[in-house]
């Protein structure tokens, strides 16, 4: 079966929403080019009936005007003006039919009938009596009368039906609209739904890809190029999962074959510093002693970098959860007490009431971490100052320590691993120098970030802020 792709739905998509709107505009154009039209036709047909009824007014004085003249002078001159204004007359009634139609009732032919018999009385010179040809004049002007009151009522009747049929289109204007409408929110609805659906798995799936999640496959749906990608998607999914398999696997070998050698050397010195062997002469118990220092040195570089290694893979998954600062910073500065009274140093805590949303086990770690490397830097008897402050939507952890500080050309890249810098003061340097490129993974991971405040002078100023939506 073949599937059409993203381009090719959201064309179709477009083109049919333009199809239903762009229609009834068209047909709105189209009614209301006739509508006006219509209208135009109407009235210039009215200002034709307007003017044939005036002018048969105009006609029907002249017509009385003749016939009155004809009886008093006699002059066949009159009588054939009378019978010209007679023949236009019939012109002008013909033209007053052809515009009003039925609308007359029968009037013109009455008219012509009335006009007829004045002309028969006209020319019958022994007949003719003036009171009935006056009448019949009487007759006329009636008759013009109620012609001009139909013209006027078909112009009415004609303006009301224009009206009408401009309302009725209206409505089914407005119908109509309101259907294309419909129907272009429901096709851009189901065009939204067809394309955001393999949008929305897409973006699962590349979080589950970032979360080193590779155990679930990708499968996309939607047009046929959304598909292809999830197929690609898939296929680094693959990838990632034996990359991530070697990289593991390269560890615990590293490990194991650093680890069993490394054990074994530890032994041997230590058989030597015992002096299983035999007793060791200065020379060969200051060598002894070099050996023990750079024995234990390699074995803590290597479980920092093993350290390193986890903290960067537990970065990538967080478990944010409602917990008090307060609580973080006494259990931290509890775990590291031993340690603190063994060089007769004080940590004071310090937080503001409240609840952080945050991940919990991360956090503390970085204190951990941070509390460490204080109390491995500072001096016999000093004092850490470790506080928790609530801020516009973060949370600001802060560690002061009074040891020798951080050289100024060392400030920037303090957080780099294995950097330990160098020291201001003549203090025995202790840790491995990754213990702050923890810290900074794991704030990063949590949307947060590490700053060294202040680095010379008396001790050091760690600052981790780490955003709060609670």
């Amino acid at each position: 079966m073949r599937r059409i792709s993203f381009l090719q739905g959201m064309l179709v998509g477009f083109v049919l929403i333009v199809a239903l709107l762009g229609g009834v505009a068209v047909h709105g154009w189209l009614l209301l080019e006739r509508l006006v039209g219509q209208s135009r036709d109407n009235s210039a047909h009215a200002l034709e009936l307007t003017a044939a009824v005036q002018t048969l007014e105009e006609r029907s004085v002249d017509l009385e005007r003749a016939a009155r003249q004809y009886l008093v002078l006699g002059d066949p001159l009159l009588r054939e003006r009378f019978r010209e204004h007679l023949e236009e007359s019939f012109l002008q009634l013909e033209r007053i039919e052809e515009l009003a139609g039925p609308g007359l009732v029968g009037v013109p032919d009455q008219w012509r009938s009335v006009a007829a018999g004045v002309n028969r009385k006209l020319q019958r010179g022994g007949e003719r009596t003036e009171d009935d040809i006056a009448t019949m004049l009487d007759e006329l002007g009636s008759m013009n009368n109620a012609i001009a009151q139909a013209s006027k009522r078909w112009i009415d009747t004609e303006n009301a039906r224009l009206l009408d049929e401009l309302d009725r289109h209206r409505l089914q204007l407005g119908s109509k609209l309101v259907l294309a409408l419909l129907g272009a929110v429901g096709a851009a609805l189901v065009m939204g739904w067809w394309l955001l659906r393999p949008v929305r798995q897409l973006d699962r799936a590349i979080r589950r890809l970032g979360a080193r999640r590779f155990d679930d496959p990708v499968v996309v749906g939607g047009p046929a190029d959304m598909r292809r990608l999830g197929r690609r998607l898939d296929w680094l999914r693959l990838h990632l999962s034996e990359l991530e398999s070697d990289r593991q696997q390269t560890l615990r070998h590293v490990s194991h074959e650093l680890k069993t050698p490394l054990t074994a050397l530890k032994e041997g010195v230590a058989l030597l510093d015992e002096e299983v062997p035999g007793p060791l002469s200065a020379g060969q118990r200051e060598i002894v002693g070099i050996l023990t220092h750079n024995v234990r040195g390699l074995q803590g570089r290597i479980e920092s970098l093993l350290g390193l290694n986890a903290a960067a893979f537990d970065a990538r998954q967080l478990n944010v959860a409602p917990v008090e600062p307060a609580a973080l910073l006494a259990e931290a500065a509890q775990r590291h007490e031993l340690a603190a009274s063994a060089r007769q140093q004080q940590i004071v805590c310090q937080a503001d009431a409240g609840v952080a949303r945050l991940d919990a086990d991360k956090m503390a770690l970085i204190l951990d971490n941070l509390l460490a490397n204080a109390i491995d830097f500072s001096p016999q008897g000093g004092r850490i100052e470790l506080s928790a402050l609530r801020q516009r939507r973060a949370w600001r952890f802060e560690c002061i320590d009074q040891g020798c500080g951080v050289a100024s050309e060392d400030a920037e890249r303090i957080f780099e691993p294995f950097v330990q810098g160098r020291l201001r003061a003549p203090v025995e340097r202790r840790g491995s120098g990754v213990g702050l490129s923890i810290v900074r993974e794991l704030a990063g991971a949590m949307g947060g970030s590490v700053s060294l405040l202040s680095g010379s002078g008396q001790g050091a100023h760690f600052r981790v802020e780490i955003p709060d939506e609670h």
